[in-house]
């Protein structure tokens, strides 16, 4: 994850309402500028660390995850659900309520039947209140979460989804601290100090 860590270096913080903040990182936002070798490594981790074995839908939340789940399901073969936060009133269609720690709102999922077996992938796991809503409303169709996949986690904030049988996996894991990045090793054996952009 070498191009990873080092776009962490130039990832602008930004302080949402009420103290949040806001790591905004090409992985998360396409903002800034995302890199086909920094997708390409993503992809290649989230592939290496998934359990792909009978696998037969991918699904991600709009909007974050949506090019990171499209890159693994064309290297994959596996199709790819969007969460979408716009109803269209298809039959079928579950509706969820996520809240994060800057926003709430309602999302829809089409697509997804009982007795699918599915992958979530998403960008961020912050809080876990996204995570947790997707996860409870697939739970609530009858699909089998086979596993639940995050690019990067913000550690230190919270975690919606203790309690809850998902352990997500991470690629890295991160603490935002005073306009910081500070990313904490997998094995939590050390931390690696990152400056803010200017």
């Amino acid at each position: 994850m070498d191009k990873l860590r080092r776009s962490l270096h130039e990832a602008p913080i930004i302080e949402k309402e009420g103290g949040y903040e806001y790591l905004v990182h090409p992985i998360s936002n396409c903002v800034p500028m995302l890199e086909p070798g920094l997708l390409r490594e993503v992809v290649n981790g989230i592939i290496r660390k998934a359990d792909l074995a009978d696998v037969d839908k991918i699904v991600t939340p709009a909007a974050m995850g949506i090019h990171i789940s499209t890159a693994v399901s064309l290297t994959t073969d596996i199709p790819l659900v969007v969460i979408r936060k716009r109803e269209y009133g298809l039959d079928g269609e579950v509706s969820l309520f996520q809240e994060t720690g800057y926003s709430e709102s309602e999302m829809y999922i089409n697509d997804v039947d009982e007795g699918d077996r599915v992958l979530v992938l998403d960008d961020m796991l912050s809080t876990g209140g996204t995570l947790r809503a997707i996860t409870e409303a697939l739970d609530g169709i009858g699909a089998e979460l086979v596993d639940v996949v995050v690019v990067m986690k913000k550690v230190g904030g919270g975690n919606a989804l203790e309690g809850t049988p998902y352990e997500p996996k991470t690629l890295i894991n991160v603490r935002v601290e005073d306009g910081e990045v500070i990313v904490v090793d997998e094995d939590g054996d050390g931390e690696e100090r990152v400056a803010p952009a200017t």
